[in-house]
């Protein structure tokens, strides 16, 4: 519970905190617009873009609301005339380090988070357009676009790799205008630890990392569908989004609130999906009639697989059927797996091929 003591003003309203929130966080809970670009809710706070400022009655200078903890009786001001100023100025600052062209990050997945604030804050690139970083990474790796030239040095895809998936595979590197990412001697990352889990890419505000197979998609004519999904891969039940169009898959991207992985997929369930649009896939059921093949209803299906295991149990007993679940089944799946195995046809013989 919330003590009375736990209490601060964010706009000139009442409100409670819990002990060890910071003030980004609770201006947020009650719906203030506080920007953010190195701000990850999965990272530990680092304060480095300093969008997020807000005004600290008591305190000469604004203060980083995201590295700020939230104290009894403080009083915030997140949204006065010289706090949009400044955060105004930091995003003019940032966009004029960055290419001009076609976000591929907004064409193809989404708007990024850079050119969503600079909509919001009504900011462009002109007033401090300058020298533009070139620093382009060209690798091989079959599944990350590395554009460098659109990084904003927020850092979030280091610190993704580092403190959730603990990979270390790529680390801050060089300063000023020769600041960058990469990766140990500057290698590849295949021949780095990288994982190619993708984490990097959907952390990342801007559109210096994304998805090869995603590239280009949205220059393509036909509406896109996004369907939420759970990853068919193995029985953990990670949450995904499953891009299509015109009945074709074209890319996965991880739901951030996915309640088991919390955005997090392993290179299986990020990249591998080339064989859902596969011609060899079974479209609707067969049933081999006079030794060919034949497509069938699924009530006829169903209807001949029910009679099958009708009569292997009529005419061998119980014990004729022995049932192995796959690893690649969620909980619910297996569950009902075994409910089928011993309470319709009897039998106790159950197993699962994770057991080792």
């Amino acid at each position: 519970m919330m003590s009375n003591e736990n209490r601060m003003t964010i706009d000139g309203a009442e409100v409670a905190f819990q002990p060890g929130e910071t003030v980004l966080e609770v201006a947020r809970r009650q719906g203030a617009f506080v920007p953010t670009l190195c701000y990850d809710e999965r990272l530990d706070p680092y304060g480095s873009c300093r969008l997020c400022v807000v005004e600290v009655e008591g305190r000469r200078l604004p203060a980083s609301s995201c590295t700020l903890k939230a104290e009894s009786g403080m009083e915030i001001r997140t949204g006065s005339d010289p706090i949009r100023k400044m955060q105004s100025t930091l995003m003019e600052m940032v966009l004029s380090e960055n290419p001009d062209d076609e976000c591929p990050r907004c064409r193809d997945i989404g708007t990024c988070e850079v050119h969503d604030l600079a909509e919001k804050l009504e900011v462009g690139r002109e007033r401090f357009l300058g020298a533009i970083s070139n620093a382009s990474k060209d690798d091989s790796n079959p599944f990350l676009l590395r554009d460098y030239d659109r990084c904003i040095s927020c850092y979030r895809c280091v610190r993704i790799c580092d403190e959730v998936e603990a990979d270390h595979a790529i680390t801050m590197t060089g300063r000023g205008w020769n600041k960058g990412i990469a990766t140990a001697f500057d290698g590849g990352l295949m021949d780095s630890d990288c994982t190619l889990c993708g984490q990097c890419i959907y952390t990342c505000p801007t559109g210096a990392l994304a998805d090869k197979k995603m590239v280009g998609q949205g220059e393509i004519p036909g509406e896109v569908e996004v369907t939420r999904s759970v990853c068919p891969y193995c029985g953990t039940g990670c949450s995904i989004n499953l891009h299509s169009r015109d009945g074709k898959m074209i890319g996965v991207t991880p739901v951030l609130d996915g309640p088991v992985n919390e955005g997090a997929l392993c290179v299986k369930g990020q990249f591998g999906f080339d064989f859902v649009n596969s011609g060899d896939r079974l479209t609707r059921p067969l049933i081999r009639k006079n030794g060919e093949l034949t497509p069938v209803s699924w009530d006829e299906a169903f209807d001949y697989t029910a009679q099958k295991l009708m009569s292997v149990r009529a005419d061998h007993g119980p014990k004729a059927f022995y049932a192995i679940a796959s690893g690649r089944a969620p909980g619910e799946g297996s569950y009902m797996l075994q409910k089928f195995t011993r309470a319709v046809m009897n039998s106790n013989q159950v197993d699962n091929c994770s057991r080792g």
